[in-house]
């Protein structure tokens, strides 16, 4: 009873499916026989949860597994990661932009000597073609010639019939060209229109030459355009590829990329030397500067740029101060005070790990401050290029002095518990003008770069 119960509900539940899952039959054929195997509705069901249930478990297991990946790092390694992929990328560019200026100086070289070939074939093709207008026109007066000389043989020839039809005997006639006389001319300018003939054919022939090596020199001409230009393509792409992290990360920290690109190149614009007569030539101007020079002068702009970026990103705090594993302990902004009470602005951000950690300078300049400041403790005050000032406080050990440059991720100090403070940290601040902004700004900016 219990089997017939079974067997009416999963009935029930093979026909409801049905509306969605119709019954479908699978067909396997050999050379002798034919068969089918059918596939219930409830069959289909069981087959497709089946399945969803083992991507689910596919996809939860990934993500816990990648979420573990991500958790075990730590911040040091990720940054160290970071920067030596930034350092490959750039290297990467610089080896790519010197081999395509490398094959556009070849190919440049490549199309010069074409054109020189090119213009040597086209002077002798301009001979060629004098020469064979004037051995026309000596055609032209050879067969004149050659007709009027055979009027004239003609004419001997009926003159001599009618003389000896005339006279009997051995008398000769008086006057006249001789019929030997004429055969020996007509010899002649038949052996001279001959070699004429053949000359126009060499000169033809040579002219053809002349006009298969102008297209295949015109051929390879625009393989070698072609060519340049999917290199530059390539470079053009490669440099928007790198720019725009730079461009994303200055935009993120709240930056005038423009701004920071001109302060930086007028910092590094020193020109000097020995002066010399001066020499005025037009070659190179704007106007006679072929397709592919111009490009070739905006990838070198855009490097040139991407050149300003990497100063420009070593002379702002990008960089974190704590390269071992930290916690962030506070941000920036209003809280309550641990040992003071009430609600006051925490001017930076406290981040805390072991006794002793070292602290790096986030970015390049000159130490203004190495001292015990009130509440500050033992406190490294560095000021940096655009008005920006950076401050590590709370050190147990200074290891810098006043006065003294130092560079992005150079050793100032090591974490301690010095001032007013309730436990091993930091505090990390930045000053723009004199005014105190969120340090993480900078460093999540950065996060994606280095």
């Amino acid at each position: 009873m219990r089997q017939t119960l079974t067997a009416r509900f999963l009935h029930r539940i093979d026909v409801a499916l049905g509306r969605y899952l119709p019954e479908k039959r699978l067909f396997l054929r050999s050379d002798d026989s034919t068969r089918f195997v059918r596939l219930s509705p409830l069959t289909q069901a069981a087959a497709l949860s089946g399945t969803t249930a083992l991507v689910a478990w596919t996809m939860v297991a990934s993500s816990i597994l990648l979420i573990d990946q991500v958790g075990s790092g730590n911040l040091r390694d990720q940054a160290r990661r970071e920067q030596a992929l930034y350092d490959t990328r750039l290297n990467a560019i610089a080896a790519e932009r010197d081999r395509r200026a490398q094959d556009v100086r070849e190919a440049q070289d490549r199309f010069n000597l074409a054109l020189d070939e090119v213009s040597k074939m086209q002077s002798a093709l301009l001979a060629s073609e004098e020469r064979r207008r004037e051995l026309e026109t000596g055609m032209a007066v050879i067969q004149k010639t050659l007709r009027r000389t055979l009027a004239e043989r003609d004419a001997a020839q009926g003159r001599s019939q009618e003389l000896a039809a005339q006279l009997a005997g051995e008398t000769a006639p008086a006057e006249g060209p001789r019929p030997a006389d004429v055969q020996q001319t007509l010899a002649f300018l038949t052996g001279a229109l001959d070699q004429t003939a053949e000359e126009r054919d060499r000169i033809a022939a040579d002219a053809a030459s002349a006009y298969d090596m102008v297209r295949t020199m015109s051929y390879e001409r625009e393989l070698d355009a072609e060519r340049n230009d999917q290199i530059f393509t390539s470079l053009e792409e490669a440099l928007t590829v790198s720019m725009a992290p730079l461009d994303k990360m200055f935009k993120a920290a709240g930056l005038n990329t423009k701004s920071i690109i001109n302060r930086v190149r007028q910092g590094y614009s020193g020109i000097g030397g020995p002066l010399t007569p001066l020499s005025v030539s037009t070659k190179g101007a704007a106007a006679d500067l072929t397709p592919d020079e111009i490009r070739a002068r905006a990838i070198m702009g855009r490097l040139d740029e991407i050149n300003m970026y990497r100063i420009a990103a070593e002379k702002l705090p990008f960089a974190q101060p704590v390269k071992a594993g930290y916690r962030l302990t506070s941000p920036f902004g209003v809280r309550e005070h641990p040992t003071l009470g009430g609600r006051r602005m925490h001017e930076g951000v406290d981040m805390a790990s072991a006794y002793g950690t070292p602290i790096h300078a986030t970015a390049d300049g000159v130490v203004v401050r190495a001292q015990w400041m009130s509440g500050y403790g033992r406190m490294v005050e560095i000021r940096h290029e655009f008005g920006i000032v950076t401050r590590y406080a709370h050190m147990s050990k200074i290891r810098v002095e006043a006065g003294q440059r130092v560079s992005r991720g150079d050793r100032i100090g090591d974490m301690g518990s010095s001032g007013r403070s309730t436990g091993t940290h930091v505090h990390y601040e930045v000053r723009v003008d004199g005014k105190p902004v969120n340090p993480m700004t900078y460093i999540k900016a950065a996060r994606n770069v280095f």
